[in-house]
């Protein structure tokens, strides 16, 4: 079961990640053939069923009511809760993959006690002390999707292709 989301170059071009998620999970995931790709939120659902198409997995959506939310709530819980649910229905493990992983307040001692067996993260904001205090995560390398994106852009080139799958 992998959770997914994108990531974004600026506000107006967005250079999806799927064709890096999908090496990624053929790469550390070692049952990743026997997978359901689930979506958190329908917001993932798109880069979701890439994936799945991809890996001729199957997919799942997660349906969810929100309460109004609080100023001081997180956005991850609901992954948390997400990753509760899927494990007491029968997954064997959890791996959450995530472009930004953005680790505030509380939420490295959450991800540490949640049923989430991996959390792998892009490189797109710091995370060298959250690695140090989470086992769970996984931090991966996403730069040269980003100097290919920049070294296009600064000579006048397509950046079409990084839009491919």
């Amino acid at each position: 079961m992998i959770l997914s989301t994108k990531a974004f170059l600026t506000s107006q071009s967005t250079i999806s990640t799927a064709s890096h998620s999908i090496r990624t999970i053929q790469k550390h995931v070692p049952e990743y053939r026997d997978a359901v790709i689930v979506s958190p939120d329908a917001g993932g659902a798109k880069l979701a069923t890439l994936v799945a198409d991809y890996l001729k997995a199957d997919f799942a959506l997660i349906h969810k009511e929100r309460r109004p939310i609080k100023f001081n709530e997180q956005r991850n819980a609901s992954m948390m809760l997400v990753a509760k649910l899927l494990k007491r229905e029968g997954a064997t493990k959890v791996y959450a993959l995530l472009t930004h992983g953005v680790f505030s307040g509380d939420c490295i001692a959450r991800v540490n006690a949640s049923a989430i067996d991996k959390m792998i993260v892009t490189n797109s904001v710091p995370w060298v002390e959250h690695r140090r205090l989470c086992p769970k995560l996984e931090v991966l390398d996403t730069s040269a999707i980003f100097a290919e994106a920049i070294r296009r852009v600064h000579h006048g080139e397509s950046i079409s292709l990084l839009f491919q799958y």
